[in-house]
């Protein structure tokens, strides 16, 4: 992929972005038969496309403001995800508690409504479970005042998992999709953007890159992009901090999750059962500067804390904490300075400058495929490329296999069997990396082989999610995924030591 840098001499698209959004796009592009690049100046989902609630939803918080197209909207998708990526993509279950009668009125209506836009793709219906029941399925639960509770399904996945797989998919319909090469620049010929410059952040080459339609799919990042286009142009884009927090399973054991429908700022608090722990958030915090690694604040990991405990009878202190992590929203920039961000509309934008720059922020995960679908076909438009159907509906993503097993290898799909290959190939590769977690050293050698991973950070943040489940852990076991990266990308023992350094460095946020 980096040699057709050299060797193509126009592409029809050219993505800036390798976040949910921009793969999205690369995949329906290139699914379309237009020659595709994808250029993310880290790696794939590193920002906001990693450290989502890890939910495929139609979003019930989004219903309760009246926005009902986007939640109809989003649970077409929804049902289009699970079927497509059936592998990355579970039903789970989810509980709220009502400690009045008017919450379980309120809340027993409302996700009636929610199951009837749903339709086709709904699994199985809401329905009111009585106190004793929810106190069975929550043996943690605070029973003072329960009144029984709503159960409803939604949809659970992981995100860099399936940010990976998009990745594949787009080069399997021939897409160049490269991470660690950054954007410098835009290359314009009559006041129009035709390419981009770029840099190979591991060699330093600069390349100059043509493309008929340009797209700007840079999440947080979106306005530093189109300030290469237009300096003067006002912000796009109101960055928030979102919070998560996971706990040991313990807390809430069981397979249903728990949805707080309200907190003290507006919001729903979720607690969701996620690889063998316990994730909880998130928060709605404004913040006026962004980066690639968001620290999250001491008051965001309290208000997460003080809100779930009023609702455990064994509530988690800040000690029982494994991982802390935030991630940034790009959501529009209000008009009104005291419009708070839970009122700013969640769903995208989509943008065609006078330059032909083509921008796309806001929105989600679950509906990143109809994102990625408006943006091909305002890019045809506008760059007057050949007409062709989106396909993107039916694709199945790269994994996707005929049944799923019920190992933790299964987030793998049909790579799964290549993972066992390789230990059977290799039976040393079958050892642990690290105590009390599955992962195992295979899924080192195969994230370096056939994933893209380039560091340390790239196998235990997204390749595998060991520093967002348990960050002491991870730690721990940076030494043994440096060795293991070091023999299969023939690096030197100084590159191994850096990237040790540089990771505990950087995991040491997340304790």
């Amino acid at each position: 992929m980096l040699r057709q840098l050299n060797e193509r001499k126009e592409w029809d698209f050219i993505i800036i972005g390798g976040g949910a959004t921009g793969l999205g796009i690369a995949v329906d592009a290139a699914g379309r038969g237009f020659s595709t690049l994808l250029l993310e100046q880290s790696d794939f989902a590193k920002g906001t496309s990693s450290r989502s609630t890890k939910l495929v939803h139609g979003g019930v918080r989004y219903l309760a403001q009246g926005d009902i197209r986007l939640v109809y909207s989003a649970l077409r998708e929804r049902g289009l995800l699970m079927h497509n990526a059936a592998h990355v993509v579970k039903w789970q279950s989810f509980i709220i508690p009502c400690y009045s009668n008017l919450e379980r009125l309120k809340y027993s209506v409302g996700l009636k409504f929610y199951d009837l836009l749903s339709r086709s793709h709904r699994f199985q219906s809401s329905r009111f479970l009585s106190s004793a029941t929810v106190r069975k399925k929550f043996p943690n639960i605070k029973s003072a005042g329960l009144r029984g509770g709503v159960e409803y399904v939604d949809g659970q996945f992981d995100d860099a998992r399936l940010a990976i797989n998009l990745a594949q998919t787009a080069i399997e319909y021939q897409a160049s999709v490269l991470n660690y090469v950054a954007v410098k620049g835009l290359i314009k010929q009559n006041m129009r953007v035709t390419g981009v410059e770029a840099t190979d952040l591991e060699s330093g080459r600069d390349y100059v890159l043509y493309a008929k339609a340009v797209i700007n799919a840079t999440g947080v990042f979106v306005d530093d992009v189109l300030k290469m286009d237009n300096p003067d142009r006002p912000a796009l884009v109101r960055p928030s901090q979102g919070v998560h927090i996971v706990l040991d399973k313990r807390f809430l054991p069981g397979s249903n999750a728990l949805m707080i429908p309200e907190t003290t700022d507006g919001r729903v608090l979720f607690a969701v059962p996620w690889q063998g722990h316990l994730l909880v958030g998130t928060t709605d915090t404004p913040i006026d500067s962004y980066s690639l690694e968001p620290r999250a604040l001491d008051k965001e990991v309290d208000f997460i804390l003080e809100t779930i405990r009023n609702y455990l009878t064994d509530s988690p202190t800040r000690k029982d904490v494994l991982s802390v992590f935030a991630g940034l929203r790009p959501l529009a920039a209000p008009t009104d300075e005291s419009e708070a961000t839970k009122e700013i509309s969640r769903d995208h934008k989509l943008m065609v400058g006078d330059s032909g720059l083509i921008t796309i922020t806001g929105g989600k995960w679950t509906t990143y495929r109809k994102m990625a679908e408006e943006t091909v076909d305002a890019a045809i438009k506008s760059a007057a490329l050949p007409i062709a159907d989106c396909t993107t509906r039916e694709m199945l993503i790269h994994g996707r296999p005929e049944i799923v097993s019920e190992t933790h290898l299964s987030l793998y799909g049909t790579d799964e069997e290549n993972i066992h290959q390789l230990i059977r190939d290799k039976s040393v590769l079958a050892k642990p990396l690290s105590a009390g977690h599955s992962y195992c050293l295979a899924e080192v050698v195969w994230a370096v082989n056939h994933e893209m991973a380039r560091t340390i950070e790239d196998v235990l943040a997204r390749r595998l999610r060991l520093l967002f489940l348990d960050a002491r852990a991870a730690i721990e076991a940076a030494p043994v995924v440096g060795e293991i990266m070091m023999q299969e990308l023939g690096y030197d023992v100084l590159w191994k030591k850096k990237q040790i350094a540089e990771f505990t460095e950087l995991a040491s946020q997340y304790v």
